[in-house]
């Protein structure tokens, strides 16, 4: 099985990408959004999820592990494909996905192309209340901007230390006394009325929607 490829762009297509590891091309799955952040040529560290089937061989690529960790929890989900998966993960990143479980919004999982409301509720509810997938490697708050990959310094620098802070926020509030569940809900919440925020401020506002 393939976990990670480190290498070179060698071609970039509309939903695939070639990449060069040691004079071997490897095909790789990947979302519109990650492809938009490939530069042919370019170095690149590429998270992996195999998939093996009777009849396929399958690699698909992420720019970070918390990307490729959500892929794979999406799919959990009843109804949920590789491809509605890709979906979700293009039109919300990886911020606004955790913020949407976290708060059960349906609403914001209705944005992704081929999710019905059907579905969207059905994530809503199946994802609410639950920790983030913890990847392969990293602990649950993936707050090193390593974890982003070679190739994902675009919005990077600012994702990195936003989910750093509410990661930093959330563990402050279970030593609290808070549930995770709570701290996390409070946390999300908290991030999206103020996405600039730092640790402190962001406890702040999550004590405060916890008070309510």
């Amino acid at each position: 099985m393939i976990g990670k490829l480190r290498g070179r762009v060698d071609a970039i297509g509309e939903s695939e990408a070639v990449i060069d590891v040691n004079g071997v091309g490897y095909l790789v799955g990947m979302s519109g959004q990650a492809l938009s952040r490939l530069s042919q040529g370019a170095d690149v560290e590429v998270h992996i999820e195999t998939y093996v089937r009777e009849d396929a061989f399958k690699l698909w690529g992420f720019l970070s592990e918390r990307e490729r960790a959500w892929f794979a929890r999406l799919q959990l989900i009843q109804g949920v494909g590789a491809k509605a998966a890709l979906a979700i993960l293009d039109a919300l990143g990886v911020d606004e996905l955790e913020s949407a479980a976290a708060l059960g919004d349906a609403a914001a999982f209705g944005q992704a192309k081929g999710v019905g409301p059907k579905l969207a509720g059905r994530l809503a509810l199946e994802l609410k209340d639950k920790p983030p997938p913890t990847g392969r490697a990293f602990a649950s708050g993936f707050s090193v901007a390593a974890h982003a990959g070679l190739a994902s310094t675009q919005n990077s620098d600012t994702a990195a230390p936003n989910n750093a802070a509410r990661e930093e926020a959330v563990s402050a509030l279970i030593n609290l006394g808070y549930a995770e569940s709570d701290a996390r809900r409070a946390a999300a919440s908290a991030s999206g009325a103020n996405a600039d925020a730092g640790t402190g401020e962001l406890i702040r506002l999550a004590l405060k929607e916890l008070s309510k």
